[in-house]
């Protein structure tokens, strides 16, 4: 298994390495990384969504921050802590700077915060193809910069799937009214 793992990782990464070094695609995924940080594009995301009026938009912009907080937590503070993968090794300068992240590897949290958000606030929303358009950038980011082996990155792609549909069952646009 691991062998497959390797071979997925290093074929991926030799599609990015075409990329890395040409100055619109770094400037693209390292500003995608850097504004993902810390869940802040989503917030934001919501935010702008909530703003914009109505008990739907409002409900799914407290879901996607609840929800991603939730993710966040899960991911970054258990799941990471089980599985003490080491990051890809990058010995180049940096183009644009970038934080350095302390946790393991494995999975990407940038990804599952990404995919987490897009599936909470795309939900009844006509801009939902900008939520996975924005997450699919800000996801193949870390593999561009370094920061994750492409295979974090797709366990971070699932995992945020699942926990974003996860958190549209538990809690739904439209909560059934309660019957006496």
């Amino acid at each position: 298994m691991r062998e497959l793992v390797r071979a997925f990782d290093e074929k991926v990464d030799a599609v990015f390495d075409r990329w890395r070094g040409q100055p619109r695609a770094d400037r693209l995924f390292y500003v995608a990384s850097d504004v993902a940080d810390f869940g802040l594009l989503w917030v934001l995301l919501a935010a702008s969504r909530g703003v914009r009026g109505g008990r739907v938009n409002e409900r799914a912009a407290v879901r996607g921050i609840v929800g991603t907080g939730i993710e966040s937590v899960l991911v970054n503070l258990v799941l990471k802590s089980l599985i003490g993968r080491v990051r890809p090794r990058h010995q180049e300068a940096r183009p644009h700077r970038l934080r350095q992240p302390l946790t393991s590897s494995f999975p990407s949290g940038h990804a599952t915060a990404a995919f987490c958000a897009a599936v909470l606030l795309s939900e009844e929303d006509p801009l939902a193809p900008v939520y996975f358009a924005a997450a699919t950038v800000v996801a193949a980011s870390r593999i561009h910069v370094k920061i994750h082996h492409p295979s974090d990155v797709a366990a971070g792609v699932a995992i945020g799937l699942a926990l974003g549909w996860i958190g549209r069952r538990l809690v739904p646009l439209h909560p059934r009214a309660e019957t006496s």
